[in-house]
């Protein structure tokens, strides 16, 4: 329960706690104003209340994470033990860098008959080797 202390938890309390009270209280105030005749006002009067209860569920939602704790501590770290092997990989997911995949083009037997499919083949060979590059800069 120390974890729901730190100074940065307080602030989501707080938080939370404000924003539930703010949806609320203009929920209520649009009920006020839909009992007045202003009849778009009912639709409000439910939506700031669902509004609160998500700020509820994502703060529950967090608190329930943290109370978990970290299941692999190791892979913040490399995801290396003491002994230099690899530790399996956790059941939780975990946002990684993307890798980027070599292609090697398979040659394709008899298919450069065609003068325009051979020259569209050298556009897009061209458009894979920078592509950083706009269609518009292909100097052929």
């Amino acid at each position: 329960m120390k974890r729901l202390w730190t100074p940065a938890w307080i602030a989501r309390h707080v938080a939370a706690i404000a924003l539930v009270v703010a949806f609320l209280a203009l929920g209520w105030w649009q009920i006020s104003r839909a009992a007045g005749g202003n009849t778009l006002s009912w639709a409000y009067a439910f939506e700031w209340p669902v509004f609160a209860g998500f700020v509820v569920f994502v703060w529950w939602r967090e608190v329930r994470h943290t109370l978990r704790g970290d299941a692999a501590p190791a892979r913040r770290t490399g995801g290396e033990t003491a002994a230099g092997e690899s530790e399996a990989p956790s059941a939780r997911p975990a946002v990684r860098r993307p890798v980027r995949v070599a292609r090697v083009p398979v040659p394709a037997d008899g298919v450069e008959d065609d003068a325009e499919l051979a020259a569209y083949n050298r556009y897009l060979s061209w458009l894979n080797a920078n592509p950083g590059a706009r269609p518009g800069d292909y100097p052929g």
